[in-house]
Parts: structure tokens; sequence; C-alpha cells
């Protein structure tokens, strides 16, 4: 490729954590610029996430309704959890947040986008992957307590997601960028040509 991100770093010469919650933290550096001048940056410390587009026989994604507090609004959403074990296998992280969130499992897993949320402020990376050959779990489903008490679960057509995103009625990031990696990819070189579930992720290193 002609152009593509690439790794760099800028020295710091002092850092602090004023705050540490209990999935995130804030912290500060004090980095130095290329003139030698030097300047404080504020961002959140993230653990990552995945995300997952299921998509299903008959070209439905698996999407649910949640109440997001910090930007108050109900929204739409694909399966997503944090990675909450350091160095945890993706893969792994997001067939469990399928399990527990839609009670279904998936045979054919492909990498569908990486993205940065927020790199402005805050350092979190997001694996949204491709399901498909989606399948009922058997057993109980996962219990689900706070804001996911109130989930709702629905099937849509990806061209209706499209236009939802497009027309600025789905505002969710994983969500809006799955759906349109999505569905470039199936109208260009196939799902077949995305990366393999296991395809390496610099932003967060993971044993296999």
């Amino acid at each position: 490729m002609g152009i593509q991100d690439t790794p760099e770093e800028w020295p710091v010469t002092a850092t602090a954590t004023p705050f540490t919650g209990n999935k995130t933290s804030v912290r500060t550096d004090e980095v130095v610029m290329p003139d030698g001048s030097r300047v404080t940056r504020d961002y959140q410390v993230h653990p990552g996430s995945v995300a997952v587009l299921a998509l299903d026989e008959d070209g439905r994604v698996i999407v649910l309704r949640q109440y997001r507090h910090p930007v108050r609004h109900r929204l739409w959403e694909i399966p997503a959890g944090l990675l909450d074990i350091p160095g945890e296998n993706p893969l792994h992280a997001a067939q469990r947040e399928l399990y527990e969130e839609a009670h279904v499992k998936a045979e054919d897993w492909r990498v569908l986008v990486d993205v940065f949320t927020s790199p402005g402020g805050c350092d979190e990376a997001v694996r949204v992957f491709l399901a498909r050959e989606i399948s009922a779990v058997e057993g109980e489903r996962f219990e689900v307590s706070e804001e996911e008490a109130d989930m709702e679960i629905a099937r849509v057509p990806l061209e209706e997601l499209v236009r939802g995103v497009l027309a600025g009625d789905l505002q969710n990031n994983a969500l809006t960028v799955g759906v349109l990696a999505a569905h470039t990819a199936r109208s260009g070189d196939g799902f077949d040509g995305l990366r393999p579930a296991d395809a390496p992720w610099p932003a967060r290193p993971f044993q296999a």
C-alpha cells in the first residue's frame, strides 16, 4: 500500500495518573515536540475492545439496542465488549461477547476492520470481527444486569443498516464502522478476501 499508519512515539518526560476508574483511567503526559518544546496531553487509558458484526444466512445483522449514559442515547449496536484480560486473544473475547449478548455462536470468523476510536483523547483500539454461519447456543442464556438487562435484540438487513448510518440515524462507532466495512467488502473482493481471525493486531498484541 502507498498509504498506511505507522507506529511512532515522541519522548515523554513525565507522566501521572490523576484518575483511576473501574475499567479505564486518565493519564497526563508531558511530551517533547519535534521543535524541542514540551506540552501536556491528557487522555483516557483503555484496555481495548472487540466487536462482532454477526451476519446470518439471510444477510441480516444481529444488533442490540442499549442505553448509553455518557451520550444520553439508546443506541443500536453490534455485540461488543472490553478486553478484560491483558494479552487475551481478541477472537476468544469476541466469541464470548457474541454468546453472552446474543446467545449465538458462529463457525466462520474474519477480521473486518481495526480502528482507534478517538486517538486524540483516548488510546482505545477496537477490532471488529465478521462472524458468519450463525447458530443458537444450547443451554440457558447468560445472566445480564444493569443496562444490559433492558437490552433489545433484533436482526436487520445489512442494506437497511447502511442506509441508517448514512442518514445519521445510527451513530454507534463499532456498528457504523462494521456495517460500512462489511458492505464495502461484500461489494468488492468478497468476504473471503478479509484477513483471517487470528491476524496480528499490533495495537493490542495477543497470544495465539
